[in-house]
């Protein structure tokens, strides 16, 4: 109901009353079920486009009806492994499956390339989005709901070593560490102190070579 009075309300006044799509991920539902049945009485042909991880029992049951049995996934905050009151599942018209490194991947580009600061279930979604708007392959106007705030997944989704033991990079060595970094550079370690201007840093920096 919250979804109902305020996202879906939101939403449609934001986007000027011109939404084609609305993506979320799928956990307990609320957001699409609330916001979509919103969208749905203002403008009936809107699709509602559900995102859900591989391992997830949404994707299988949606498509074809089939409960499938599932299985541990590490994306946070969509998928379920049943079927929880709050979902309508009737009200989704399609849905796109996503794995972990997908999920993981991009949501370090959003944050990379689009300065988004947001967690995993939020690469999900726009993971899902993407593949949908491949699938259909017309002009429409996408929105997709991204919820999940990115400082939980510092030690994770953007830790280079745990993507990596997760095997959610390639095995191409990284940049390696600041020391790394400092011992293939002729000189001295360079330092600034607490009186030195900002201007004295910078020339600093730049007399030595960095960026």
């Amino acid at each position: 109901m919250a979804h109902e009075l305020s996202t879906g309300p939101e939403i449609w006044e934001q986007c000027g009353h011109e939404l084609d799509v609305f993506v979320a991920g799928l956990g307990t539902g609320g957001t699409i079920t609330g916001a979509g049945r919103y969208l749905k009485k203002r403008k009936p042909e809107i699709q509602l486009v559900g995102v859900d991880p591989v391992g997830s029992l949404y994707y299988g049951y949606i498509k074809d009806k089939r409960i499938t049995k599932p299985f541990p996934y590490k994306v946070e905050g969509i998928g379920e492994d049943f079927f929880p009151t709050t979902i309508n599942l009737n009200i989704i018209d399609d849905i796109e499956q996503v794995d972990d490194k997908e999920c993981f991947l991009m949501t370090r580009e959003l944050v990379r390339r689009e300065g988004l600061f947001v967690g995993g279930s939020c690469g999900a979604a726009v993971s899902g989005a993407i593949k949908y708007a491949k699938r259909i392959d017309k002009k429409c106007n996408i929105l997709v709901l991204l919820p999940d705030g990115a400082s939980k997944y510092i030690s994770k989704i953007f830790n280079d070593d745990w993507m990596r033991e997760n095997g959610f990079f390639d095995d191409s060595p990284g940049l390696g560490t600041v020391h790394d970094l400092l011992a293939g550079r002729d000189g001295k370690v360079m330092t600034a102190n607490a009186n030195d201007t900002v201007q004295n840093v910078i020339d600093r920096l730049r007399d030595h070579g960095f960026s």
